[in-house]
């Protein structure tokens, strides 16, 4: 993602206030508290992370919803990783992060996590195919050849309640609306599931608990949506979330997801899994009932970010 202008407005907010706001706005979306034998999931994608230029008051807000969850994917954050630090130590002193290598547009992955309900365990890493294997990747009625991925997804394995689960975090190719990029991002979402069945099938999978989370540029969340067919063709599923609030601010698309193995790790879904549209709490002075939309946009993609967080809860 090109980095957002930054507007050329002044507007100066209450944090308090607006923390607030999102508390509120937090109940009324029915984001559960925290509890034994649960463990809430939440992926963000947070627009050019490090290559904006937030103030300490934007990073609070970011860290408020970001505390909520005890594990969260973020996509986006630069190669320049200050201000994901900056975030981490907004929270409470158990929260730990990992991070990716940065690679296509400068991006790394992360994850925050609280290590007092969450250990990281031995396999760290990022999805990959030899080339000898990128034959394999290939969808009907696409022509083009899958040739690796342009931001690698970032995996984790983690210890949690009385089970074990693998975090894949992924920012897939998005390029245009034309055909060719279309195609490339098919078979980007496409190599994210054969990836996936093939360590669900391997008797040397470190865990076959798997959690694919992300953003993975679908536009429409439904059978015929060519990303959507990529991702769930070989048995990856993707539960109807309670809120049906779409992810991207800018254009309602259902870019984020999270997705499952209906004979493993969906199995620990409680079935509550929503988007939280902090957009519609916060800033109210600015968003003056619609009338200043443009401006509006202009200063959330800039200073938080144009997608919402997308949260699962699981039982552990």
């Amino acid at each position: 993602m090109p980095v957002f202008p930054k507007p050329k407005f002044a507007f100066e907010y209450d944090l308090n206030a607006e923390i607030t706001r999102l508390r509120k706005h937090k109940k009324a979306r029915a984001i559960p508290k925290r509890e034994q034998g649960k463990l809430l999931v939440a992926t963000w994608n947070i627009a050019n992370l490090g290559a904006q230029d937030r103030r300490d008051q934007d990073l609070s807000i970011i860290a408020e919803v970001i505390g909520w969850f005890e594990i969260i994917a973020i996509q986006e954050c630069r190669e320049n990783f200050g201000d994901l630090f900056d975030i981490h130590n907004k929270l409470p002193k158990s929260y730990r992060v990992v991070m990716s290598d940065a690679s296509g547009n400068n991006e790394r992955m992360a994850f925050l996590y609280d290590s007092n309900k969450l250990t990281v365990l031995e396999e760290i890493g990022e999805i990959a195919f030899p080339p000898s294997r990128f034959k394999a990747i290939k969808l009907p009625d696409i022509n083009a050849q899958f040739s690796g991925f342009d931001r690698t997804p970032y995996l984790a394995a983690f210890s949690v309640g009385n089970t074990s689960l693998m975090f894949v975090n992924v920012h897939l190719f998005y390029g245009d609306e034309k055909p060719e990029s279309i195609a490339r991002r098919s078979l980007e979402t496409f190599a994210v599931a054969k990836w996936a069945d093939l360590r669900k099938k391997s008797p040397y999978s470190f865990t076959r608990e798997l959690v694919a989370l992300g953003d993975f540029n679908m536009p429409k969340c439904e059978p015929g949506d060519p990303i959507y067919n990529a991702l769930t063709k070989l048995g990856l599923n993707l539960p109807e979330h309670s809120t049906q609030i779409a992810s991207s601010i800018s254009s309602d698309a259902n870019y984020d997801q999270v997705a499952f193995f209906p004979e493993t790790s969906q199995s620990h879904f409680t079935g509550l899994k929503g988007v939280f549209d902090y957009d519609a709490a916060i800033f109210p002075d600015l968003w003056k009932s619609g009338t200043n939309l443009k401006d509006y946009k202009t200063y959330l993609r800039y200073y938080i970010s144009d997608h919402r967080p997308m949260w699962v809860q699981l039982s552990i």
